[in-house]
């Protein structure tokens, strides 16, 4: 076993708990009505994205290693359809319970389990490859989020990394942190 083996969940945990927390701060910032509204037809509702992500990372995580990571019982294409009875409080259980699926599965798995064979959709992916493969695809949507919230903030929108023309400020702060 290498040690890229052993650091590798731990890694992949450490960038969803962060692309999480990133999601959180960008959508603490909107009002809650904000969190409903759709930019035009063809776009989607932070909820309706939370929604998609909840039922993707139920569906994903639940029985990882035993069964196709698309379950009979998940009916994708409901989770795009806008529900009136949907406020903050229930749009942040889902999100939590999404994130707890995916949570409790990656801290069983081991590294002997990373070459392992899941499917999902019936096409075979090494457990590494399918976590690498919600990586890409919960940081896609967690953008979205993001940029969408950005929108409905405008001029009052905290950054959530590096504010414009504080890049040189910030690497100061940063070395001089380094060097104590």
């Amino acid at each position: 076993m290498s040690k890229t083996d052993t650091n590798y969940i731990a890694s992949s945990k450490a960038l969803f708990v962060q692309y999480k927390k990133l999601c959180e701060k960008a959508m603490a910032q909107v009002q809650d009505e904000d969190l409903l509204k759709q930019i035009n037809a063809n776009s989607n509702s932070i909820y309706l994205i939370v929604k998609h992500l909840h039922g993707n990372m139920l569906s994903r995580w639940t029985d990882f290693l035993i069964s196709d990571g698309e379950k009979t019982w998940r009916n994708r294409d409901n989770e795009f359809l806008q529900e009136d009875n949907m406020n903050r409080e229930k749009l942040m259980q889902l999100w939590e319970e999404g994130w707890k699926c995916l949570f409790d599965t990656l801290d069983k798995l081991t590294p002997e389990n990373l070459g392992n064979i899941v499917t999902i959709r019936g096409e075979k992916h090494s457990v590494m490859e399918a976590i690498n493969r919600q990586v890409a695809h919960y940081s896609y949507h967690i953008g979205q989020i993001v940029f969408v919230c950005k929108i409905f903030q405008s001029d009052a929108w905290q950054t959530l990394s590096i504010a414009k023309g504080k890049s040189q400020e910030f690497n100061n702060a940063m070395q001089e942190k380094k060097e104590i």
